[in-house]
């Protein structure tokens, strides 16, 4: 499709806005009406500061890696560096690269962090995670997505509250409420609960190259055009953006794009694989944040367009972990080891069934555990340990069941 699209393209460039542009706000309210977008001075001056300050505490303490990606059979190191911080035992995948949570403090763990000062920017985050599921859940509401009311003093709209805003509003009758509240409610929280977050960070003048906006003329992108992969259905996308303004940034000498300030960094979007619609050139300044909410992530594609400054965002997802959680694994080797016996007089272990339905079960969870886990765990080093050995013990135990399986496929 892209091939396509640049060929029909030519020499040419698609238009796209910026807020510079008369139709700007015309545009995004008719084609982009579920982008939300908030600047700083919304959000809390003190979540702010304990946000910020707990990015720059992960980068002294080295905690951002670029990842290597694989793109159409090629392997790529990313320009951006990035760590993932969520749910204790979740796992995101994106560009078959599976990235392992820093977990974020978490009733019920015990998380020992290398510093105090990881613990705490660890807490900030979950802090802002909340803060952004609220926004999300009022955003919704705004654009009736969602005919929900929204408690100011809690972070979890309850069953009770949609079901009296849905009857209030003449949406269903009292005697429906109790069915569309629960539906509702899982259908709430399953698209705005973030279970985590992927924390990026670049430096543009450190880069010796930075691929050039091939549709729009938009300048140096940071991201790549993309749709957001693993998520949950229709869930929304917050993204806190922290640009460090304050530092020295030499003028460029080349010549100014039309349109947006190739100083400051943007985000970019697009109708996917439409060239009819212009495009969107929005910019972030230190603390904005934006949603991308319901089906926008699929409908659209995003990209993000580099300044001259450092920056850090913080991606919220509600990442599809039907597959990606130690529950799930350790579920599944279970499931294999049932097939698993030991002869009591002899102390020899043997297969209870040798039906291929089942051997060829265990082979499948034997190989996915080994390359979908252990092996991309340990590849990516021991970057893990610049945060936290939490996540030694459980993969410890990965491999006790991946030997025992080991024994079975042989």
């Amino acid at each position: 499709q892209k091939k396509k699209l640049l060929e029909e393209l030519g020499e040419n460039r698609l238009p796209y806005m910026t807020p510079a542009n008369a139709d700007f706000h015309l545009l995004w309210k008719t084609k982009y009406s579920k982008l939300i977008f908030r600047q700083s001075d919304t959000v809390p001056e003190e979540l702010h500061q304990t946000v910020q300050e707990g990015f720059l505490t992960l980068r002294k303490h080295d905690c951002f890696f670029q990842d290597l990606v694989r793109i159409k059979g090629k392997d790529f190191l990313t320009p951006v560096s990035r760590v993932l911080i969520g749910n204790p035992g979740c796992t995101y995948k994106y560009l078959n690269t599976r990235l392992f949570t820093v977990p974020w403090p978490t009733e019920g763990y015990d998380i020992k962090y290398c510093s105090p000062q990881i613990h705490d920017a660890c807490k900030a985050l979950i802090r802002l995670n909340d803060y952004l599921h609220i926004e999300a859940v009022k955003a919704l509401q705004g654009q009736n997505l969602f005919e929900t009311k929204e408690s100011k003093d809690t972070a979890v709209v309850g069953r009770e509250q949609i079901a009296t805003s849905l009857v209030e509003k003449g949406s269903i009758s009292k005697d429906q409420s109790s069915c569309a509240s629960e539906n509702d409610y899982i259908s709430l929280k399953n698209r705005t609960y973030y279970n985590l977050t992927l924390l990026n960070y670049m430096d543009p003048l450190q880069m010796t190259y930075l691929k050039q906006e091939p549709y729009f003329g938009m300048g140096n992108m940071a991201v790549s055009w993309h749709h957001d992969e693993n998520l949950v259905e229709r869930s929304t996308v917050a993204v806190y953006s922290y640009s460090c303004e304050g530092s020295a940034v030499e003028e460029s000498n080349e010549q100014k794009l039309q349109g947006r300030d190739p100083a400051v960094w943007h985000v970019g979007l697009k109708v996917a694989w439409d060239i009819e619609t212009p495009g969107l050139a929005i910019p972030l300044h230190q603390g904005d944040f934006y949603l991308m909410l319901d089906d926008l992530n699929m409908t659209h594609q995003h990209c993000v367009l580099a300044g001259f400054s450092p920056r850090f965002s913080s991606t919220h997802r509600v990442a599809d972990c039907s597959r990606g959680t130690l529950e799930y694994i350790f579920g599944q080797c279970e499931l294999a080891l049932q097939n698993l016996q030991t002869d009591s007089d002899l102390m020899v272990l043997s297969l209870k069934s040798l039906e291929t339905a089942v051997v060829k079960q265990v082979e499948e969870i034997h190989n996915e555990v080994e390359f979908e886990w252990l092996r991309q765990f340990w590849f990516q080093g021991k970057r893990y340990l610049k945060c936290t050995d939490w996540w030694l013990k459980p993969m410890a135990k990965l491999e006790e069941f991946w030997r025992k399986m080991e024994i079975m496929v042989s």
